[in-house]
């Protein structure tokens, strides 16, 4: 029997140029302007920009059991009150308000009704395709939360002053997104662009957006406007 000896020093080569020629991955950084009314706002945080890969396959991130966000209904609000997870992954739904709630997507993304459910239980949802899925109490007209499902691990919310990092992308051509739940659909979706990211690259630029009311007069569940609760039923509490 013939065995095939290895030349090390050819080996050791083959190794150094894999690694040579993998792409080199790479953090881009940009900065969200939120403005109204023509002024800047002091606030620019929760903007969420995202880069999905063009002819290529990625893995989003893998949800652990143990890493379930939460949405947690609290003082008639959620909190917090936007997540992004990937595709596949799920999210709680706690109730710590001393009163019913009824949590609901209806709109866009995952679509979803909980029922009334009471202080101290609570519900998961598993968001199953990419989306921007808005959240809403068919009680409190008040609250409302964004959760984005994504299938790319390329993602980044700004912070206060509007920064944002994408860390570890490699070179190719990607489809940027663009996401702040105070501005209008549609000028969100003409920021959608395709964008070549080059070796070295390491800005996304400047995004100006300007917010205005877009949640302010949402429907309940039925798409009809809010009525007052009844002050007296135990499942309903003032607004």
């Amino acid at each position: 029997m013939k065995t095939r000896s290895i030349n090390c020093g050819t080996l050791v080569f083959a190794v150094l140029a894999a690694v040579v020629c993998a792409p080199a991955q790479q953090a881009l950084r940009g900065h969200v302007q939120l403005t109204r009314n023509g002024h800047p706002m002091t606030n620019a945080s929760k903007a969420v920009i995202w880069l999905t890969p063009i002819g290529a396959t990625v893995e989003p991130p893998r949800q652990e059991t143990s890493q379930i966000p939460q949405l947690v209904q609290k003082n008639k609000s959620f909190q917090p009150s936007l997540l992004v997870i990937p595709v596949g992954g799920k999210v709680e739904f706690p109730n710590h308000d001393p009163f019913f709630h009824n949590v609901f997507s209806l709109f866009e993304g995952k679509r979803f009704d909980l029922g009334l459910y009471e202080s101290g239980t609570t519900r998961f949802v598993q968001f199953d395709k990419p989306g921007v899925s808005f959240i809403f109490c068919n009680i409190h007209e008040q609250m409302s939360a964004v959760v984005i499902t994504l299938a790319t691990p390329y993602y980044a919310i700004s912070d206060a002053r509007g920064d944002v990092t994408i860390p570890n992308v490699p070179p190719g051509r990607y489809v940027l997104q663009v996401f702040h739940s105070s501005v209008a659909p549609d000028a969100l979706r003409a920021m959608n662009r395709e964008v070549t990211i080059a070796p070295g690259d390491t800005s996304l630029g400047t995004f100006t957006l300007t917010e205005t009311d877009v949640t302010a007069a949402h429907k309940n569940k039925y798409g009809r406007a809010y009525d007052r609760p009844d002050p007296d039923s135990p499942a309903y509490a003032r607004p």
